[in-house]
């Protein structure tokens, strides 16, 4: 009885609950989300391996880039709060915190607990909780606002730092410079709403209120402060042309003013791909892949004018901004390929600047990754080529070709092709390649003789032979496109190399020494060395064997037609670890989000899934690009399997999210993936579109069933550039079970056949 009675209440209960509800408030529809609110700059904040990615504050492609001061997200305390970050690392040029306490605490350089944290492109917020200290932060191209806000009494306390460099005060306004190296420094100039009561250099516990000034700066204002404005300039030119930039973009300190400018700046960067129809973590995905790859490079031009650490020397622009901080090794396979799509007049300016830049140095040699403080010279081969070569392929007119050319062929005949290479002219291994057509190895217990080989990155020699194989092939298309016919044939030929170190026994690219003799033993898995250098580079053979990017017509036959093709490539996808993960990452770290010997985590890797279009099996490249996807790109802090590498990853992500790639840089020509959005639109300027349209596509129909292309049946799994160029529409119904007939007979060009001589 006293059950009923309480099932009874509970009835009445829920009842009169519901009742109420329906007859309350109607509950309001969701605020549409704009494409910046998709983005999730934690993600891939954790790091599966090597470095994560930072949740950076920025305008695309700007000077002003922040991030939290941290090894990574898990991480207790920030290292102050960043005024400029330009390198690639949890670190930034000047720093500062606030403070409110005892003078006894104050340290030139403070950790600080934090919580509360919330980032997005445009803004940044924190709360600093031993100290009871907000903080809002807002950047604009070349310069920026933060709002300090303190809860406690006593005394408000500002303490900057900076490495090697300067900083002094005068009255409200702070400036000062930080060394770089290579006669390049990064200037401040900034003014603060309130005029401190005094000024000093802190010490390791207080302040020395008459000491000179130097690398850090104390500001005490007075007790009962509740808040400061901060704005800011940043310069490579001059602490002058800093405050120029300041008072040009931030003329208040009105911090909810300078974010409301920066999401607009986001919302037209990002809408220029308008995605609809899938669920909010793959839209998240896709524009956190986007933001990302509007990270680098970044426009350094101030007023017409830019410092270019090539010659140490301020130029003019001629109105054309100025371009520097790019990973080419990277980003020439995506995400220069997609600013030709979507950022055409940027991309004709980034290519410019980095033929000014071989120009400037004196040497003529087309960078490799291009620094604020110089070319790094980083890993191996020279890319730029084929970022070259595939904006002029697709119509890019923005730069000369002839020049372009010139520099180009400096990378590959003037400079060594020795990986990290700084200054070095071609070499007797240099010689070596033009005469033999390969890069030799050391034989086992070999001795290296050739002094500019670094002991750590080491010759790389099937990376080099077959990076500057597609590299020579680049070249022969500029060649070409400047009516030099017979430099053409030259680089086409030289652009088969790779067929000599292909080892016909075991179908994989294989290290030879200066003798011609395939080195033996040899595990495609794991010999090497650290990162596989002795013979590859950070990723094993299994990945190499697939890096012929321009001619996978010709490797499909030297594997063995379409069958034996195919089988490799499930081969690789399949092949266990040959010992533990740990011993095999101990060798290869780099080597992460695997899939059998696949590395979804470094970029040698990105083409790979592609290369099913090229054997008959377009329905594999469907079904193993979506896998792929979901398995290691989630809206979450462990979203990226490896180094993201400044928008060479998520560039990948986000061509791949669309249903299309661009396989062969250099050539006009796309693969068709599995689209994960039913509806894209992408704005190529002039008024023009290119839309995909993929009926039912989603999580489980993934599989293209029939398409069309700009009104016509299509059964090709690739597409012209010219296509699409003017504006196109892909139509494709898609289904969960794959039609293994559609687009099996017409594979994506590869390269022309070798000139006979």
């Amino acid at each position: 009885m006293i059950k009923a009675k309480l099932f009874a209440l509970l009835g009445l209960v829920v009842t009169t609950t519901i009742a109420g509800a329906t007859d309350g408030p109607k509950p309001k529809k969701p605020v549409a989300k704009a494409p910046v609110d998709y983005v999730n700059p934690n993600i891939g904040n954790i790091s599966h391996m090597l470095v994560p990615t930072y949740p950076t504050t920025h305008l695309p492609n700007s000077m002003m880039r922040v991030f939290p001061v941290r090894n990574d997200y898990t991480t207790n305390y920030i290292g102050g709060l960043p005024l400029i970050v330009t390198h690639h690392r949890s670190e930034s040029e000047f720093n500062f915190y606030p403070y409110q306490g005892s003078e006894s605490g104050i340290y030139p350089k403070l950790n600080l607990s934090y919580d509360q944290e919330k980032v997005t492109p445009y803004r940044y917020q924190v709360y600093l909780d031993e100290f009871n200290i907000g903080v809002d932060f807002a950047p604009s191209h070349q310069s920026a606002v933060y709002k300090i806000s303190f809860d406690k009494q006593g005394s408000a306390y500002l303490v900057f730092n900076t490495g090697k460099g300067h900083i002094e005060a005068k009255a409200n306004t702070i400036s000062g410079y930080r060394e770089l190296g290579n006669k390049t420094r990064v200037y401040v100039y900034a003014v603060t709403d309130l005029t401190p009561a005094k000024t000093g250099v802190p010490t390791n516990g207080g302040i020395n209120w008459n000491a000179a000034p130097s690398n850090s700066l104390a500001l005490q204002y007075p007790a009962g402060t509740k808040k400061i404005g901060i704005r800011y300039g940043v310069s490579f030119i001059s602490v002058e042309q800093a405050k120029k930039n300041l008072e040009r973009e931030v003329k208040d300190f009105n911090v909810d003013a300078v974010a409301a400018t920066g999401r607009k700046i986001w919302n037209d960067a990002l809408g220029k791909i308008a995605v609809s129809g899938a669920v909010d973590k793959e839209t998240t995905v896709f524009y956190t892949s986007l933001y990302r790859t509007y990270e680098r490079p970044i426009n350094i031009s101030e007023d017409g004018k830019y410092f270019s650490a090539s010659d140490g020397q301020v130029h003019n622009d001629g109105g054309k901004a100025f371009y520097t901080d790019d990973w080419l090794w990277d980003t020439y396979r995506a995400a220069h390929p997609l600013r030709v799509l979507i950022n055409k007049s940027v991309e004709n300016n980034i290519l410019n600047s980095y033929i000014l830049m071989a120009q400037q140095t004196g040497e003529n040699w087309l960078p490799t990754f291009p620094g604020v403080s110089g070319d790094d010279r980083g890993m191996n081969s020279n890319h730029g080529i084929a970022s070259i070569a595939d904006a002029w392929n697709k119509g890019l007119r923005g730069f000369d070709l002839a020049k372009a050319y010139e520099v180009s062929k400096g990378a590959i005949e003037g400079k060594s092709l020795i990986p990290w290479s700084h200054a070095v002219p071609a070499g007797e291994l240099d010689k070596f390649y033009k005469d033999k057509g390969y890069f030799p190895a050391l034989k086992p217990g070999e001795e290296e003789t050739v002094k500019q080989v670094s002991k750590w990155e080491k010759r790389q020699p099937i990376a080099v032979t077959l990076g500057t194989s597609f590299d020579e092939w680049c070249l022969s298309q500029i060649a070409a496109g400047l009516g030099k016919t017979d430099e053409a044939n030259h680089y086409l030929k030289a652009s088969y190399n790779y067929r000599n170190v292909y080892n016909p026994k075991t179908g994989f690219f294989h290290p030879k020494d200066s003798e011609g003799n395939f080195i033996e033993p040899l595990d495609y898995r794991t010999s090497g060395g650290p990162g596989a250098r002795d013979y590859y580079d950070e990723n094993n053979g299994y990945i190499y064997r697939w890096d012929v990017q321009h001619n996978i017509g010709d490797l499909v036959k030297m594997v063995g037609g379409n069958k034996a093709f195919v089988d490799a490539l499930e081969n690789m996808f399949n092949e266990p670890y040959p010992m533990a993960r740990w011993s095999f990452y101990n060798i290869l770290p780099d080597h992460t989000g695997n899939v059998g010997m696949f590395s979804m985590a470094n970029e040698p890797s990105f083409h790979i899934p592609y290369l099913y279009n090229y054997a008959g099996a377009p329905w594999r490249t469907q079904k193993r690009i979506r896998s792929l996807l979901d398995q290691w790109y989630r809206n979450d802090l462990m979203g990226v399997p490896g180094d993201e590498d400044g928008g060479g990853m998520t560039a990948f992500v986000a061509f791949s999210q669309l249903g299309f790639y661009p396989v062969t840089p250099g050539s006009p020509t796309y693969n068709i993936g599995s689209p994960c959005f039913p509806c894209m639109k992408m704005d190529l300027g002039n008024g023009k579109f290119f839309e995909i349209k993929a009926t039912n596509a989603s999580f489980n129909n993934k599989y293209i069933q029939s398409a069309k292309l700009n009104g016509k049946v299509w059964n090709k799994p690739w597409f012209n550039h010219s296509d699409i160029a003017n504006g196109g529409v892909l139509e494709l119904v898609m289904g969960p079970v794959a039609n293994k007939a559609w687009g099996a007979g017409s594979p994506p060009p590869s390269a022309a056949p070798m000139p006979q001589q």
